[in-house]
């Protein structure tokens, strides 16, 4: 950790320092070939093997059964809100939402710009402080979908188990616990995440998405916003963002060989409780999420003033810790504790938490 910060950011966030090294080293000659993956062309052989690598990394590692397919696109989150109902949500069906946030709410406001689209639960009347209990989420047998958001990074709350929705096919934003913890896959139709989280930085997206759910789009829809189009092309059908494809692949293999999902997942367990137990021990920060909704990857909290909370981020900064403010339309603070955060940064933000309060509480 030697002259790095301790980065807490939300996204684009830490990346894992053997995958930088590793990146480092093959950056300028990649592998043998005279110059850089950079510089590459993606229908040579030398990306081709990479491209696979990621996609083959990606469907062991994430339990992906078979029927289902791995694409690799981009746009981000954000796009995909569009490309869901276009090609999930036949003409003159409906969808449901989920919300439990700023990013579901967008999804949401998304869809309904395309077709029917109702809010089949919301937590946004206690702050998004916690998920739907199961005897509030109103969902419609009929409907084509039912759309949620797995891990809320704004208001640090997450699914702890995902609803049961018979015959409809769960669609989940992913975005930012996706190779942070197991997802049981195959309880969706759909899964998709920009991978700047906890998968790689920005610039691809990965969906996996059930095969038998590929022929509802309809004709009249753009090529390149079909699903199918990039499941017939493996991903290949316009350039991809070469450089974050190779490094996802470099993050896939870093997530393997510390035991894979099971593995990251007990390390963020082991540090969320870390950094629980020292806000909950405390009389001067307030945690924001309810306990039985608390995220293990982005934790929120408060201080009673805002000056107080302005003091310790400048006090942090000084202190080589980084990402600690919370989102621009929400305020606090908010440390992310992806795959990528070692231990050792939660350590030290725990210790800086208890001295600031022994100084300022």
């Amino acid at each position: 950790m030697s002259g790095r910060a301790h980065n807490f950011g939300a996204g684009p966030a830490a990346l894992p320092l053997e995958v930088l090294e590793e990146a480092r080293g093959e950056l300028v000659d990649f592998r043998g070939a005279g110059m850089s993956l950079l510089e590459m062309s993606h229908r040579s052989k030398a990306y081709d093997a990479v491209h696979r690598e990621a996609l083959a990394g990606l469907a062991r590692v994430l339990g992906v059964p078979a029927g289902w397919s791995v694409l690799l696109l981009q746009g981000g989150a954000s796009l995909q809100f569009a490309m869901v109902p276009m090609n999930l949500r036949r003409a003159g069906e409906s969808a449901d939402y989920l919300v439990t946030g700023e990013w579901s709410q967008k999804a949401l406001a998304e869809a309904r710009r395309l077709g029917g689209t109702r809010a089949a639960a919301s937590t946004e009347g206690e702050a998004f402080r916690r998920v739907p209990r199961a005897g509030e989420i109103d969902l419609d047998p009929a409907a084509e979908y039912a759309h949620l958001t797995t891990n809320n990074t704004i208001y640090g709350t997450w699914w702890p188990q995902f609803p049961e929705a018979g015959d409809v096919p769960l669609v989940g934003d992913a975005s930012s616990d996706l190779l942070a913890r197991p997802l049981p896959v195959e309880r969706f139709g759909l899964l998709y995440a920009g991978a700047q989280k906890n998968l790689g930085p920005a610039g691809v997206t990965v969906v996996v998405v059930r095969d038998d759910l590929l022929d509802r789009a309809p004709e009249s829809l753009p090529v390149i916003l079909r699903y199918r189009t990039h499941r017939d092309k493996e991903s290949l059908y316009n350039t991809p963002p070469t450089y974050a494809v190779y490094l996802l692949g470099l993050v896939v293999r870093w997530v393997e060989a510390r035991g894979g999902l099971a593995g990251v997942a007990a390390l963020n367990r082991r540090k969320a409780d870390l950094l629980y137990a020292a806000l909950d021990a405390s009389d001067l920060y307030r945690g924001h999420a309810e306990p039985g909704s608390r995220s293990g990857v982005n934790v929120t909290f408060r201080l009673a003033e805002e000056a107080l909370e302005k003091e310790l981020l400048a006090a942090a900064a000084a202190a080589g810790m980084v990402g600690l403010a919370g989102h621009r339309s929400v305020g606090g603070l908010r440390a992310s504790l992806y795959n990528a955060v070692p231990l050792e940064s939660v350590t030290a933000l725990v210790d800086f938490l208890r001295d600031f309060e022994a100084r300022r509480g």
